[in-house]
């Protein structure tokens, strides 16, 4: 069974929620709750599917807008792909080229220059923009 979709059940459940862009939090935890009920449904009708996909549509760009994420340093974020890859400072001694180079790195006494970043992004395999200051 093919399920298709139907414009007036569609057009029935935007008059029951009546989505708009999101302009206030009250609005935004209101979107909140009903995504919340459609995706705690166990079959959603492909009508449901759509208003799902409007409403966290909506929420996102709200979210975004009012709540951005902020921009890690290359410090921060050596840090962080030290810590959820398991990588000791002794692991980068190869990568950089000197204890004393990493160490300084890892303190934040040294930044870390264009080589370096793409030495360690390589070894993260990652992008070389994340661990570079001024990435251009």
């Amino acid at each position: 069974m093919i399920l298709t979709f139907n414009p007036e059940s569609y057009a029935a459940l935007l008059a029951q929620y009546q989505p708009k862009v999101i302009t206030t939090e009250e609005e935004n935890e209101k979107a909140i709750a009903i995504v919340e009920d459609l995706e705690h449904r166990s079959h959603l009708t492909p009508e449901e599917k759509a208003l799902l996909e409007l409403l966290v549509t909506l929420i996102s760009k709200f979210e975004e807008e009012n709540y951005p994420i902020p921009q890690g340093t290359p410090h921060s974020m050596l840090l962080h792909l030290m810590e959820a890859q398991n990588v000791t400072q002794e692991d980068l001694f190869a990568v950089v080229g000197s204890p004393n180079i990493v160490y300084e790195i890892i303190d934040n006494q040294l930044p870390i220059n264009k080589n370096q970043a793409q030495a360690l992004a390589d070894f993260f395999d990652v992008d070389v923009e994340l661990l570079l200051t001024n990435p251009q």
